[in-house]
């Protein structure tokens, strides 16, 4: 062949080599699409339901509490980390702009987790099954469409728990990193702050003696606080207070004056008048907390926060210590009722319309009307609220008729992640069962700290929602340690 020849067939072989190359990545696409099938199509169910909740309430859902994380008021009641969510995003893309972000963070942590517990070891069909939940719940995603920074809390969860469970081998850097992304979430939502001891039992477990144990867990609890100091210096600069919230001081007091029996409890004569009478009492902990009719209202209105805050403990403190018991109790019925078949309101709960989709669009105080919303939504860019109403009446009918997740099923990966984290008892597992059980034992521990905290203030289904990100998985995870232990058993006989 001659030089010219030469030179006139590379092209081809060039052009061919590239058929080739494309050839080979399509082969592998179409194989990766078999191999996760169902994920792709519950991916593709969640993204479509998502596009529907965006394009049925325009520009987005608000709420009560919206208007603390746009202008921090009332002033430090939560975290602000979200905050700055919205500064950044809504002057480039307004409200509707950060329901499309937390839509898209609510497919981001469904492929995360999906891919996290295949990493793991889990099998494919029961990795896809543990994000039907957080892409279908229709509770999901209709908190997804609200401005409001559960979404954005939840991701967090999933991204730290992911920083960690990664690889099987937990370096400093790693926990390092994962340190930083879980403190971080408590600038969110401060019930964060209960995410630090589930990783550190985590570290724990992992083992690797003992110097490599404590050094690892060091780096994670500086790392977990770094965020969170940097956000109460933050604060000490700009209000005076070294601290994320008062809320916890007030949300207590909820949970406390709701199960106190009145008649009985020894008080100072200043706090007596916190009392509520049976009639307020029965309107339940958000009611006592937030109205302007509670008890606790009239005294952060007559005197300064300090003095209501000091005399609101101690009033805390004597419902908790003499009547122990009646708090118990009442506690007790609100965790259990995550189990329950069906989403019902309960007497004195916050109602459960509230996280529901609505056939028109919803008016809460300060957004009382259209013209209060439109303008709000005015200063960040935006048209008129408005609803789809085709959309809008899927989405609730969706929703009311099943499209949630259930109770027991939430209750069969409540005993599987148990049992799963217990595996880690055992004198002889194998490495697979291990890592399964491992991921188990930090899911679960980061679902049971999170939701037991959150019911220690008051019951709401929008608090419940971080158990489709964190107790789910660790069903998924218990599940597989189970599998894992079986096929061990099998092997060996």
């Amino acid at each position: 062949m001659t030089q010219v020849e030469q030179q006139a067939g590379a092209p081809g072989r060039a052009e061919a080599g590239q058929v080739r190359r494309g050839a080979a990545a399509r082969g592998a696409g179409l194989t990766a699409l078999r191999r996760n099938w169902l994920a792709v199509v519950l991916l593709t169910a969640g993204l479509a339901l998502r596009v529907l909740a965006e394009f049925a309430y325009r520009p987005a859902l608000f709420y009560v509490d919206t208007a603390r994380y746009l202008y921090n008021n009332p002033p430090g009641m939560d975290p602000l980390g979200y905050g700055g969510v919205l500064r950044a995003l809504t002057p480039v893309a307004g409200f509707a702009g950060v329901a499309a972000f937390q839509h898209l963070l609510g497919l981001a942590m469904a492929v995360t987790i999906y891919l996290l517990l295949l990493r793991r070891g889990t099998a494919r069909w029961l990795a896809a099954l543990a994000i039907a939940p957080v892409l279908l719940d229709g509770y999901q995603l209709q908190i997804e469409q609200t401005i409001m920074p559960d979404t954005v809390f939840e991701a967090l969860i999933v991204a730290g728990l992911a920083v960690l469970l990664w690889r099987p081998e937990i370096t400093w850097r790693r926990a390092a990193v994962g340190g930083v992304v879980l403190g971080a979430s408590a600038t969110v939502a401060q019930v964060g702050e209960a995410l630090l001891l589930p990783a550190v039992i985590f570290l724990l477990a992992c083992g690797g003696g003992w110097r490599r144990i404590i050094g690892r867990v060091a780096v994670l609890c500086v790392a977990f606080a770094a965020p969170i100091a940097a956000y109460c210096s933050g604060s000490l600069l700009v209000t005076g207070s070294f601290f994320l919230s008062h809320t916890g001081v007030t949300s207590f007091y909820g949970r406390m004056a709701a199960a106190a029996d009145c008649a009985t409890l020894r008080l100072l004569a200043a706090e007596r008048a916190m009392c509520p009478t049976p009639a307020q009492q029965a309107h339940g902990p958000d009611w006592l907390e937030y109205d302007a009719s509670s008890p606790v209202q009239w005294f952060y209105n007559h005197q300064n926060r300090a003095l209501t805050d000091s005399e609101l403990a101690s009033f805390n403190r004597a419902v908790l210590t003499q009547q122990t018991g009646r708090v118990l109790a009442a506690y007790d019925r609100d965790v259990v009722k995550l189990f329950a078949l069906t989403r019902t309101t309960s007497p004195g709960d916050t109602p459960i319309s509230r996280w529901q989709f609505q056939t028109g669009f919803p008016y809460f105080p300060p957004w009382s009307s259209p013209a209060v919303v439109r303008a709000e939504i005015a200063q960040f860019g935006g048209g008129h609220p408005a609803v789809w109403a085709p959309a809008s009446s899927f989405l609730r009918s969706y929703q009311l008729s099943g499209g949630f997740t259930p109770g027991p099923l939430l209750a069969v990966c409540a005993v599987a992640g148990l049992v799963g984290s217990a595996a880690l008892l055992r004198r002889r597992l194998d490495r697979r069962a291990r890592q399964l059980a491992l991921g188990c034992l930090l899911c679960f521990g980061s679902a049971v700290l999170v939701l037991a905290v959150s019911d220690l203030f008051e019951f709401s289904w929008r608090y419940q929602l971080p158990a489709l990100v964190t107790l789910v998985p660790a069903g998924a995870l218990g599940i597989g340690v189970l599998i894992a232990l079986a096929q061990a058993r099998r092997t060996a006989s």
